[in-house]
This record gives C-alpha cells, structure tokens and sequence, in this order.
C-alpha cells in the first residue's frame, strides 16, 4: 500500500509532475546549481517510492514509458544538424565503444571474482549455465537497454525464476539511476577536468537573423502534434516493415530526414527543445521511482556487489581509456549514459546538461546500443 494508490492514475501523474517541477525550482538554489536538477528528480524519486509515498509499478508509469519518452526524440531532434553529425557522431561513437569495452570488462571481473552460480534457485538451469546467463544478462542490459535484458532472459530461461529476475531488475533500476546521478555529478569536479580536453561550446548565432524563433502557444502545440505524429509513423512503418526492435532506429531517421529537408521546421517548432527537457525529468522521475529497495536487498543482496563491481570497473575503464583517446567528458558521459540507460536518457541528460551537440550522437548510440547489446550478452553467454 502507498499513499497514492498505483490505480490513482492522476494522482501518480500529478506527484512525477510535481517532483519534476520542484527539481526545476530547486535547481537554482545554491546546491541545485551543484547536483543539478537531473540528479535531485532521481534522488527524490528514489526516496519518495521507497517510504511509500508513490508506486514502484504503476499504469501511470506505463503510459510515460509508452507514449512520452519516444516523443523526447523527436523533440530533442527537430534542430539537429546534420551537416556537423559525421564529427560529433564520430566521437561518440568512440566513446561509445570505449562504454561497451568497459561494461564487458566489468562484468567479466564480478563474473570472476563471485560465484553468481549461487544467485536464486537452482531451477529451470544448472550452475554453470546460470552464471554464464547472468553475465550475459549484465552485459546485454549495460551495453542496450530493457529491451536487451528482456530478450536475455527470455533466451537464457532465466526470466522463469520470477524472484532472482524480479530482484535483478529492482537492481538494474536502482544501480541505473544511482549511476545516473553520479555521472550528471562528475563534470563539476574540477581535478578531474583537467584530465580531458575542454568540449568545445556549440555555435551561438552570430547575426540576428539568425535570432532564435520566438516560443509561443501555437509553437509548442505544433512541436507535440509533430513529435506525436512521428511516433506513430514510425511505429506503423516498424510494424508494417515486421522490424521489430527497430522503433528508435526509426523513429531517429525519420526524424532527421524531416529536419535536415525542412529546415524551416527549427522556426515553426520553437521550444521543442525546451520543452523535451521538461518530459525528460518527468521520465527520470518514472524510471527512478522503480527502484524497489526491499525487494532487491531481501531477495538476492549479491546483486548489489555484482552491479557494483561491474559499474565501477565501466566507470573506471570510461575514464582511462577515454582521458587516453582524448576524448571529452561530455561525449564520454554521454556514451556511457547511452550504454547504461539507453537512447532517451543519453539525450534527455545531454539536453539537461546543456550539451547540445551531444543530443543527436547521445540517439544514435543508444540505438547502437540496442543493435549491439543483444549480440554481445549472448556472445557472453555462449562463451563463458
């Protein structure tokens, strides 16, 4: 029981709506100007499912997972430029693999070092199969998404242990948004800056004709009709094509074709940007609000040490290798928020961020993400 029941439906809607607001009020004090607003949603999310307050599962939930954060692309990508995409993808996407190399590292090292042979029941596998499906579990989910670690349980048959599953996914929830935080953190810590090259700051228009647009009602509703209109597109052509697992592609192409044939498009959908931010914290809120504390802690409390260990070894190798490739903290936590959460956090931190030009390269790894998550967990599997 919480104190907004999960079939209050508005009532789930109005308090994510109402965390996300006050983490936007908060962000200009003193220490929201410190751990930004991306990090305190999350934080008070965490907290306020945890001692009750709102659902870990709700409908409502649902709904933002289903219907609003695909529409982020698309808003986050009316303006996207292609012209400067070939070197800020190209980065990324080095970034990105360098993200990849350290999730395989970590979850080879806590595969290693623990005997994840002794997570949940011994039933419908054997030990050695076991671990080698939670490995492959770990590394499909920390390189893709959910869609990743759905398929690997489905593969694996791990899925049919509903208490082990349940407990790795309340950690993957908490650890990811945990993980979150600390990476939207990182940027602001000074000696650890000096160890990367400064991210060049995106263009600012020189004349004023090149002036943002003006943001106005009529803007704004021509940015979620547009936005909406896509998702459905691209969701009919997915289905119509039976390419299933492809939305994001999709949905990022289309998206890019309509904003580089159609420049115009930046002027008539003024404050999308702006206003994809705006859903971004109500989606970190949803997201965070899944991590279940005592069902992961009571049920399988080696999953902590598991994910722990795999994130850290992914952080540390993010930082060597990348600080090694010169590449930028931006495009590394970039990379790194697109391999752990996916397409649509990579983008909705970079835009929270700040980080413009990191928006369109934060998509298309993520979608690389989902490609290649699949592929390498079950290569894990097959191997270990």
């Amino acid at each position: 029981m919480t104190f907004i029941a999960a079939d209050n439906h508005l009532g789930v809607f109005a308090a994510i709506m109402t965390l996300a607001a006050l983490s936007f009020l908060l962000e200009r004090t003193r220490l929201g100007r410190q751990l930004t607003g991306t990090v305190m949603v999350i934080l008070a999310a965490i907290l306020a499912a945890n001692l009750k307050l709102i659902p870990h599962s709700a409908p409502t939930y649902s709904f933002i997972f289903t219907y609003l954060v695909p529409m982020l692309i698309p808003l986050f990508l009316f303006q996207a430029d292609l012209r400067r995409l070939w070197r800020e993808a190209s980065r990324t996407t080095l970034a990105f693999l360098v993200a990849c190399t350290g999730t395989v590292a970590g979850v080879v090292v806590a595969g290693t070092l623990l005997d994840l042979s002794s997570l949940g029941a011994a039933a419908p596998l054997a030990e050695a199969d076991r671990e080698a499906a939670i490995v492959g579990l770990f590394a499909s989910t920390y390189i893709g998404g959910s869609v990743n670690y759905a398929a690997l349980g489905e593969m694996t048959g791990l899925n049919q242990d509903r208490s082990f599953f349940s407990a790795a996914t309340a950690a993957d929830n908490l650890f990811s948004a945990v993980y979150l935080s600390i990476i939207a953190l990182l940027p602001g810590i000074a000696r650890l800056r000096r160890y990367f090259p400064e991210h060049p700051l995106p263009a600012e228009p020189a004349a004023p004709g090149d002036a943002s647009p003006e943001v106005t009602a009529r803007s704004l509703c021509l940015s979620i009709a547009a936005a909406a209109g896509l998702v459905a597109i691209s969701d009919g052509l997915v289905a119509a094509l039976d390419l299933a697992g492809w939305r994001y592609v999709m949905l990022t192409a289309l998206t890019l074709v309509v904003a580089t044939l159609f420049p115009g498009v930046r002027a008539w959908l003024a404050g999308a940007f702006e206003l994809g931010v705006a859903l971004s914290f109500a989606f970190f809120a949803a997201i965070a609000a899944g991590a279940d504390l005592g069902a992961m802690i009571s049920v399988a409390p080696m999953l902590i040490t598991v994910v722990l260990i795999l994130l850290s070894i992914h952080l540390l190798v993010l930082l060597l290798l990348g600080s090694l490739s010169r590449l930028t903290l931006p495009e590394l936590l970039t990379a790194s928020n697109a391999a752990i959460l996916g397409a649509t956090t990579a983008p909705a931190m970079a835009a929270a961020k700040g980080w413009k030009d990191q928006v369109t390269p934060g998509v298309l790894v993520g979608v690389m993400g989902y490609a290649l998550g699949t592929f390498i967990g079950s290569a894990l599997f097959k191997l270990w």
